[in-house]
């Protein structure tokens, strides 16, 4: 199973499994336009033979949909943009949209980008669970056009019992293993209870791909994937030793290199992606802040675990973690802006973070590497690190070893789920 994307998820804090929002019948009205007792009701589903009706609708939809994106863009251009620069707390350069030049970008293609002066990081995971052992393999690459590329990788290999706690007791041991399955997730499935899967799969791929970014890439211009702080690495996912070396090295890219791009697949702020979508080809905006984004992680979060890392900062110890990451959100995060671009008429507007001071140069790259896929307007470099990272780290660099090594443990399919050995 293949994670994605650490800038992807809900800035959400929860002691708990995911609350159920409530949602009014009047609200589901509003959105779909028919009342939920009409969406049960059997009568009004249509056979399979009867598709031709149900295009007809899926058609209309979409183009209403379109048109009505189309006919708000220039509103918001009117209304919105010139109001971002007046909100209060507006970063540096926030406001009306910057226009590229192509004779710009063409330049920043062939004095940095194809000569080696961007390298972009991105990582993949794949995990294998079965009930007596969850394997983590977090892979990570990092290229450049120039043709260099590295890659790492690290294996965790989960037991729910190591030691045998009943000093040798069988019953004492089944009853302990039993208690500690109780609180996990089923096979192959994920619980925000289930803290340890959540720190090996997402935590340390995160932690990874920033560290290497950092301390492994020559570059002058380093590119990467997502949201430089993304949430689980604020929240430490649940444990303070991640928090705190994770916002080391999220601190020292952003004050010490700070030539950096990061561009999100798929952000989970829509309010950005509106703004974006009425921005003209070519074109991007600032928009906001790394504080901002933060702020209600920081706030909501629980942080009153023990730390055994160091917590020095400049020099000062720092009492908690909780006075950690707020110095980080107040000191930190507002020298990171957060913008939207607008790369080719074809593609979507994405959603970008960048050091305030070289915020102009960094969307200049970004759009420069976008442009190169006129579908997608997604950085092609990222793309690639993605490609080099799923090939050396696939599926089967996992799942055929481990295959290998049940077979030989007299257990070749025992232990599969039924989706497993479905195909």
């Amino acid at each position: 199973m293949a994670g994605r994307d650490p800038d992807e998820y809900e800035y959400v804090v929860s002691d708990t499994d995911e609350q159920v929002p409530d949602v009014s019948a009047e609200e589901y009205r509003e959105a779909f336009g028919e009342d939920i007792t009409r969406t049960l009701d059997l009568e009004t589903w249509k056979t399979g033979e009867d598709l031709s009706e149900v295009y007809a609708r899926l058609e209309a939809e979409v183009r209403e949909a379109v048109e009505q994106e189309n006919r708000t863009r220039e509103e918001i251009r009117r209304l919105v943009f010139p109001q971002l620069e007046k909100r209060p707390g507006a970063p540096k350069h926030a406001g009306a949209p910057y226009a590229c030049k192509r004779a710009g970008l063409e330049q920043i293609q062939r004095g940095l980008l194809f000569n080696g002066g961007v390298e972009a990081c991105d990582g993949t995971r794949q995990v294998h669970d079965t009930l007596p052992l969850t394997i983590y393999q977090i892979g990570v690459s990092l290229v450049s056009y120039r043709g260099d590329q590295g890659t790492w990788v690290h294996r965790l290999f989960r037991r729910d019992l190591r030691a045998n706690p009943g000093g040798g007791n069988p019953a004492d041991e089944a009853l302990e293993l039993l208690q500690r399955r109780s609180h996990r997730a089923g096979q192959n499935q994920e619980s925000p209870r289930d803290k340890i899967s959540n720190l090996a799969g997402r935590a340390v791929m995160s932690y990874a791909e920033r560290a290497i970014l950092l301390r492994r890439s020559q570059a002058v211009w380093r590119m990467g994937h997502g949201n430089p702080a993304p949430y689980e690495l604020i929240t430490g996912s649940g444990t303070m030793d991640m928090m705190v070396e994770s916002t080391k090295v999220i601190r020292e890219l952003v004050e010490h290199h700070q030539k950096f791009v990061y561009v999100a697949s798929e952000p989970s702020d829509r309010l950005l992606l509106t703004i974006g979508q009425a921005l003209y080809p070519l074109e991007y905006a600032i928009v906001g802040s790394l504080q901002e984004a933060i702020g209600k992680t920081v706030e909501n979060g629980h942080y009153r675990m023990k730390v055994n890392v160091d917590m020095t900062w400049d020099g000062r110890k720092i009492d908690s973690p909780e006075a950690w990451i707020r110095r980080f959100r107040d000191f930190v995060a507002p020298q990171v802006v957060v913008g939207v671009y607008r790369a080719t008429p074809a593609a979507p507007a994405q959603v970008f973070y960048a050091h305030a001071e070289h915020a102009h140069v960094a969307a200049h790259i970004a759009i420069a590497d976008s442009i190169l896929q006129y579908h997608r307007g997604f950085p092609m470099l990222i793309d690639l690190a993605d490609h080099v990272c799923s090939h050396v780290f696939g599926r089967e660099t996992l799942y055929g070893p481990v295959s290998t090594a049940y077979t030989e443990a007299g257990a070749p399919w025992r232990y599969l789920s039924e989706r497993a050995t479905r195909k």
